[in-house]
């Protein structure tokens, strides 16, 4: 019998034979391919396509991007063929500067193979390699001890790295892992039992790989499978396809659409265009409903008795890939599964302890440090914990500006409040509020170096609109410190969450029916397009008040500029601190050639 192809990825620090490893595996087996630029043949989605379809495997010393899952994955990829099964190998360097490329490789794995040299033992990167395949949902974690020739092949050394690794292993979620006493340069219990080991009464680490079943336990849970692609032809019933994340579905079948909960049922199943009586988890299928529904990429369809959450709020475990720091307020996009939502960090719980697991206190994440978080998005998301679901349960933050790949994790639950919470409708909304004040309620929103006027311009406007009879609220940076944000400090994490507070107070001022005029720095463009996503489109007005920087501290009433550079002041825009100027804003004042009034102008057309 053929099993289905297995996934994995090689950990393990640099100089533990990774590499010899996986060239022995190539060389031995039979039906070699994906090697030097062959082919590795993918199962291909519903219309064709799939992220990691038809993709071309690299040198073993070469490095190839692929997406996976929404992963980008940065390390070689190689495949090869037994008798039983087709593997697919994402083989990341071991040197920790390339810790996000093991993070990458085990995203996608269904096991990890962690390699260890046997006179070293369990090192700080095996044991992050490791923490990181858990961290990550891999739920099958194999020791391969190698270079044990050099270590006399003795049982003794063999016994206490293994017994050192399965306490490791232990404390962080995977069941016991086997270990296996191997020398990846003769292939002794890598890919024939050896005459070495008469102590040794497990498998050849092939064999096991050959043998290992990673699927049984999802195939016989409920159907789930989340919407990856839909097709709403001009004639017949919308098509929706993905791949089986659960059990098994067949015509006839009731199901609902999460996070909506609308029921409906399974009218036909296709699995590569051809008809079939059921589909099963890890396939990728297209089905019709009967009735037809609206349902979007990003939904999940599930068993009609199924109890898939859905949340706008978890607690999660995270791998961080960043340059940057993981900074909590700051806004980045969140992929689970299929769908794509705003999220934020609200809490670090704690940094983990790489060799021995402690919880460590900590502001900031930085690059490869692991930790636990609490996360909000910002629309509930249908979801299951990553122990019962890691298709459902494993997710990607990005940056929102570039795109790049930060963060990987997995949700460990979904926080109660925000289970229980649920959005109030009321009658009076903000159209009403607005229509009895005779006006279009908007936010506008005015960024800007220190002393480029915007507090002026913000004053003068609101003067303007009142004595037309108009309601308005001012939200200044330097008044709402005195208050609402007395405190919060000047670190990126405090002004994230400084712009977080307003722009949440702001919403509630249109949503009363007000123009809300807000002055603020808000030096970070990530930060504002989160206040511009808490409005509807063209509520919000995003006005640069520009001008150079030697102009704003020569004008700068307070004196903070000649304090900032003479080291007084610290975390200073424009000085010790970017400042992130709109790439398209709204409307652009001049400040150095335009006078107050002439602003105002501009500003009133804007509103008009």
């Amino acid at each position: 019998m053929t099993l289905p192809t297995l996934r994995l990825v090689l950990c393990g620090g640099e100089g533990e034979g990774k590499s010899t490893l996986l060239e022995h595996l190539l060389h031995e087996c039979p039906e070699v391919v994906a090697d030097r630029g062959q082919k590795v043949e993918e199962d291909t989605g519903p219309y064709g396509t799939r992220g990691d379809a038809t993709e071309r495997a690299s040198p073993a010393d070469g490095l190839r991007d692929a997406r996976e899952g929404g992963v980008t994955i940065d390390v070689a990829r190689r495949g090869f063929r037994t008798p039983r099964r087709r593997f697919i190998v994402a083989d990341p360097a071991g040197h920790e500067r390339c810790t996000r490329n093991v993070a990458a490789g085990a995203y996608a794995a269904d096991l990890a193979v962690v390699v260890a040299d046997a006179r070293k033992g369990i090192l700080p990167q095996t044991a992050r390699h490791t923490r990181i395949a858990a961290i990550l949902g891999v739920r099958h974690i194999v020791l391969a001890l190698n270079k044990m020739d050099l270590a006399g092949w003795d049982p003794g050394t063999f016994g206490a790295i293994a017994s050192e690794f399965r306490r490791l292993a232990g404390a962080i979620g995977p069941p016991e892992p086997l270990a296996v006493p191997v020398c990846a340069l003769t292939g002794d219990n890598l890919t024939r039992p050896s005459g070495e080991t008469p102590w040794y009464r497990g498998p050849t680490l092939l064999r096991y790989l050959e043998s290992v079943d990673v699927l049984s336990a999802r195939a016989a849970r409920p159907f789930r499978m989340p919407v990856e692609h839909v097709k709403r032809p001009k004639a017949g019933p919308s098509e929706y396809g993905g791949r089986v994340a659960a059990g098994t579905v067949e015509p006839g079948e009731p199901v609902r659409v999460m996070p909506s909960g609308v029921r409906t049922a399974v009218e036909s199943v296709a699995v590569r265009h051809a008809a079939r009586s059921s589909a099963g988890r890890g396939e990728w299928v297209t089905l019709t409903l009967a009735p037809d529904v609206d349902a979007s990429r990003g939904d999940v369809i599930v068993d009609a008795q199924d109890s898939l959450g859905v949340a706008d709020q978890f607690q999660a475990r995270i791998v961080w890939t960043g340059e940057e720091p993981l900074t909590p307020g700051r806004p980045y996009r969140l992929t689970l599964h299929a769908r794509e939502v705003g999220a934020r960090v609200t809490r670090i719980r704690h940094r983990t302890e790489v060799a021995g697991g402690g919880e460590l206190a900590a502001p900031q994440l930085r690059l490869n440090d692991l930790g636990v978080v609490n996360l909000v998005t910002d629309q509930a998301a249908p979801f299951a914990p990553v122990d019962q679901s890691r298709e459902l349960g494993s997710f990607v933050l990005a940056d929102r500006a570039t795109n790049a790949t930060v963060g990987m994790g997995t949700i460990t639950f979904p926080l109660m409040r925000a289970a229980n919470l649920r959005w109030q409708s009321f009658d009076v909304d903000r159209d009403v509020r607005a229509g009895l004040k005779r006006q279009r309620a908007r936010c506008l929103w005015l960024t800007g170096l220190p002393a480029s006027g915007k507090s002026t311009l913000a004053n003068l406007l609101e003067r303007r609109l009142v004595s037309e009879g108009l309601h308005t609220y001012l939200l200044d940076g330097d008044n709402v410190r005195h208050g609402l944000s007395r405190d919060l400090g000047f670190t990126e994490a405090d002004r994230a969450e400084n712009v977080r507070r307003v722009a949440e107070v702001a919403r509630l001022m249109v949503d009363a029916g007000l123009i809300a005029i807000v002055a603020f720095i808000s030096p970070f463009r990530s930060e504002r397009d989160f206040a511009r996503g808490l409005f509807d489109a063209g509520d919000f007005v995003e006005v640069f008040v520009d001008a150079p920087l030697e102009v704003c501290a020569k004008r700068d009433p307070k004196g903070l500029y000649d304090k900032a550079m003479k080291g007084e002041i610290r975390n200073f825009t424009g000085v010790d601190s970017p400042y992130e100027p709109p790439e398209r804003p709204d409307l652009r004042l001049d400040t150095e050639k335009l006078a107050p009034l002439d602003c105002v102008e501009l500003l009133m057309r804007e509103l008009a």
